[in-house]
C-alpha cells in the first residue's frame, strides 16, 4: 500500500470517528488544509501517525478540544477588507431601514471581531436598537472570547484604520476602553446578540434573516460542504434577504444562484429575488 493511500484511509476513519463519538463532522472539509492541521495537531500531542491521533482522541475529550481550536479557523481582524464594509454600510444598511426589525448571522463568528464590526455600523447608521444578532460558530472556546469583547491592544492601530476606509464616523476609542494590554469593547454593542454553538456542516437553520454574513469560512470546505451550506443560508433568508459571503467565495455555478443576484458583486454581496 502506498503511502497515500494509508494515509487517506487513516483520514477517513479518523473523521468519522470523530464524527460518531462526538457528533462533529469534518468531513466534508477540503482535504489538503485538512491533513495539514490533523499532521499539527498529531505532532503536538506526541504521535507518530495519524491512527495515534484517532486513538488519543478517542480515550481523550480534552484532546478533541485542542482539535477543535486547530480546525477553527480564526484569522480575523476587525474591518477586514474595509472595502467590504463601506460596502455593507453603503448598500445594505438601507435595504436593512426598509424592515421594522432586523435579524443579522454572524456565522463563523470567530472570537467576534466582525461581529463587533457589524454592530458598530449598525449603530452608526441608526439599526442596532431593532436589530437582533445572532454570532454562531462550532467552537465553543473562541464563542466565549467573543462573549468578552476583548481583544489585544496592540491590533487597535490596523483596526482604527480599517474602521475609517470603512467609513467609520466617530472616534474608534469611543467604542472601548483599555485594560491592561486589552481593548474591551462598549457592551451595550452587543446587549441584542444571541451567542450559541452552530456547526454549519450539520446544523439546520433556526430562523429567518434580513442579513447573513459568512466571509472566509467556506473557502476551507470541500464542493459538497458548501453547496450544503449554501442551502442552508437559502433556507434562512427572508425574500430579498441579503448574503454577504468572502471575497474568495461564490455562488455562481451552485444550485441557489438562480434565486440570487448581486448586489455589490466586486465584494461577493447577494440579495435574494425569489
Amino acid at each position: 500500500m502506498q503511502e497515500g493511500e494509508r494515509e487517506a484511509i487513516e483520514v477517513d476513519l479518523l473523521l468519522e470517528a470523530i464524527f460518531r463519538a462526538y457528533a462533529y463532522d469534518f468531513r466534508g472539509y477540503a482535504s489538503a488544509s485538512l491533513r495539514r492541521r490533523l499532521w499539527r495537531r498529531a505532532a503536538l500531542e506526541g504521535v507518530d501517525n495519524l491512527s495515534g491521533l484517532q486513538e488519543r482522541i478517542l480515550h481523550d475529550p480534552s484532546c478533541l478540544d485542542r482539535l477543535l481550536a486547530e480546525l477553527s479557523i480564526n484569522v480575523t481582524e476587525m474591518f477586514r477588507d474595509p472595502g467590504f464594509h463601506l460596502a455593507l454600510r453603503e448598500r445594505v444598511m438601507p435595504v436593512l431601514h426598509t424592515y421594522p426589525f432586523v435579524r443579522v448571522w454572524i456565522a463563523g463568528c470567530s472570537t467576534g471581531e466582525e461581529l463587533y464590526s457589524v454592530a458598530i455600523a449598525l449603530r452608526e447608521e441608526g439599526l442596532l436598537e431593532r436589530a437582533r444578532l445572532y454570532a454562531t460558530d462550532m467552537n465553543d472556546t473562541v464563542l466565549s472570547r467573543a462573549r468578552t469583547g476583548s481583544f489585544p491592544l496592540e491590533r487597535l492601530a490596523r483596526y482604527t484604520r480599517n474602521y475609517l476606509d470603512a467609513g467609520g464616523r466617530q472616534e474608534f476609542s469611543s467604542y472601548y476602553r483599555v485594560d491592561g494590554d486589552q481593548a474591551v469593547f462598549d457592551p451595550t454593542l452587543v446587549r441584542n446578540v444571541v451567542f450559541a454553538q452552530h456547526n454549519l456542516a450539520m446544523d439546520g437553520s433556526f430562523n429567518e434573516f434580513q442579513l447573513i454574513v459568512c466571509r472566509n469560512v467556506m473557502i476551507y470546505f470541500g464542493k459538497p460542504l458548501q453547496d450544503r451550506v449554501l442551502q442552508l443560508f437559502d433556507d434562512s433568508l427572508a425574500s430579498l434577504g441579503v448574503l454577504a459571503l468572502g471575497r474568495k467565495e461564490t455562488i455562481s455555478r451552485t444550485a441557489v444562484e438562480p434565486r440570487y443576484e448581486p448586489l455589490v458583486g466586486a465584494e461577493r454581496i447577494y440579495r435574494r429575488t425569489a
